[in-house]
């Protein structure tokens, strides 16, 4: 069976890219040991590319009442709904690492009520269903909701603006027949190898 490309548009090579997206990618190399795709895919328009890792990285590391593997789960719940293969295998294999459970991503990808998680998080995800599926019929009785599980006003924000970035991610995935990296099938299901001392 041949490799399939990554995507179904043109992806430039490290050095075709301006000098700070190659920096990027070459810190996210570091790292991790490989570069996503997804960063090779959003590079072929350099704006957008930045635009995007601004807003992903302004949402997804600033201060929050979520944990960063409760924040992977909204993605990996969402990205299933919208039945995005390249998020729900990346942000799965980040998931299973962050929360140290080889068996939760793939719960939470097909049906979180099903998903060894607790109360508060059941009713984090339903709202991001909600957000993704049916936001216009959003209503105080979703925030009271979350209240009572000890939500903040920021803390739905955050839950609200991940699901609708990830939306926006999960439509490029698909758009461009994005592949996820073979490396993100193993993440977090088998020990990690011993990176080699340095001489």
């Amino acid at each position: 069976m041949s490799q399939k490309p990554i995507s179904r548009f043109p992806v430039p090579t490290l050095d075709e890219l301006p000098d700070d997206i190659r920096g990027k990618l070459l810190e996210v190399q570091e790292k991790a040991g490989f570069v996503p795709n997804v960063f090779l895919t959003l590079a072929h328009r350099p704006d957008e590319f930045r635009a995007f890792v601004a807003y992903h990285d302004a949402l997804m590391l600033r201060e929050s009442g979520l944990s960063k593997g409760e924040k992977e789960m909204i993605i990996v719940a969402t990205s299933g709904a919208n039945r995005c293969l390249y998020c729900v295998v990346a942000h799965g294999a980040i998931l299973r690492i962050y929360e140290k459970a080889p068996l939760l991503a793939d719960q939470i990808a097909v049906n979180h009520h099903k998903a060894d998680i607790s109360p508060r998080q059941r009713a984090m995800l339903d709202f991001a269903m909600k957000v993704c599926l049916d936001s216009a019929s959003i209503g105080e009785a979703d925030f009271k909701a979350l209240a009572g599980h000890g939500f903040s006003e920021e803390d739905i924000w955050d839950i609200g603006a991940i699901t609708a970035l990830f939306g926006l991610s999960n439509r490029m995935a698909n758009l461009t027949s994005m592949r996820p990296n073979d490396e993100f099938y193993l993440m977090g299901r088998v020990p990690r190898e011993p990176k080699p001392a340095k001489a």
